[in-house]
C-alpha cells in the first residue's frame, strides 16, 4: 500500500490508535529503522527497514508473525523537523476511531490512554497529590491547580485538578473517573475532567480489577 505524503500521516495515526502507541513513537521508529537498517520495536509492533527506490524509504511493520503495513516514505517527511503529531490525532477520520474504541469497553486501562480521547472512563488509584500551586488565569482570577498521579497495575498518569476537585481524592483512593479526555502538556499525557467530567471515590465492592501496582 503506498501512502502518499498528504496522507501518511493519518495512516500512522490510525495505527497508533489500533496499536495502543504514540503517532510519534511510530514515527520515531521509522527513522531508527531507517539509520540502523534494522528492526526497531515500537510497543507491540515491529518496524522494519525494507530499503530505499527513487527517493523513498519502504517500511514493513508487523506484529507477533502478521503483517501489519508495508509502506514507502519520501525522505522529506523523515527530515521534519516540525512536531506535526498533534494534527495527525485531530482528523475526523481519527476521531471518529478513538471514539468508535472508546464505546467498546467500559473502562479503559491507563497503558491505553493516548492523547485526543475523549469521554473516557477509567478506575485507578490515587499514588500522590503534591502541594496544589495557585495560578493567575486569563480571566484576572487566581485558582490552585495540582496534577496528582493515579495509576492502575499497567501504568501512571497525571490528573490535572482544579480548585474544588483538588479536596475531592485523597492518596490511597481508589477511584472512577467519567467523561474524562487526554491532552499532552509538556510532553506528557494529562488526564483532565474538563466540562463534562466527574471523578468518585470507590468502596472496596467497586474496585474491579485490583488497582495500582505500579509506582
Amino acid at each position: 500500500m503506498r501512502q502518499k505524503k498528504s496522507t501518511l500521516g493519518e495512516h500512522l495515526a490510525l495505527l497508533s490508535v489500533k496499536y495502543s502507541v504514540y503517532p510519534n513513537e511510530v514515527f520515531q521508529a521509522l527513522i531508527l529503522a531507517k539509520q540502523t537498517e534494522k528492526v526497531a520495536v515500537c510497543g507491540n509492533l515491529n518496524v522494519e527497514y525494507r530499503g530505499k527506490t527513487k527517493g523513498e524509504t519502504i517500511f514493513l511493520i508487523t506484529k507477533d508473525s502478521d503483517v501489519v503495513a508495508q509502506f514507502r516514505v519520501e525522505e522529506e517527511f523523515l527530515h521534519r523537523k516540525d512536531n506535526p503529531f498533534e494534527s495527525w490525532m485531530n482528523t475526523e477520520k481519527i476521531k471518529k476511531k478513538i471514539a468508535k474504541q472508546n464505546t467498546e469497553s467500559a473502562y479503559i486501562q491507563i497503558k491505553d490512554l493516548r492523547a485526543g480521547m475523549k469521554r473516557i472512563n477509567i478506575k485507578a488509584e490515587v499514588l500522590e497529590i503534591p502541594q496544589p500551586t495557585q495560578v493567575h488565569t486569563q480571566f484576572g482570577n487566581n485558582i490552585m491547580v495540582v496534577n496528582a498521579i493515579v495509576g492502575d497495575d499497567t501504568d501512571k498518569i497525571n490528573l490535572c485538578l482544579w480548585d474544588g476537585q483538588i479536596n475531592q481524592i485523597n492518596v490511597g483512593n481508589c477511584i472512577e473517573l467519567r467523561n474524562g479526555q487526554v491532552c499532552v502538556f509538556r510532553g506528557d499525557r494529562q488526564l483532565r475532567l474538563g466540562k463534562n467530567g466527574s471523578i468518585s471515590v470507590l468502596n472496596s465492592e467497586q474496585i474491579k480489577p485490583p488497582l495500582a501496582t505500579i509506582r
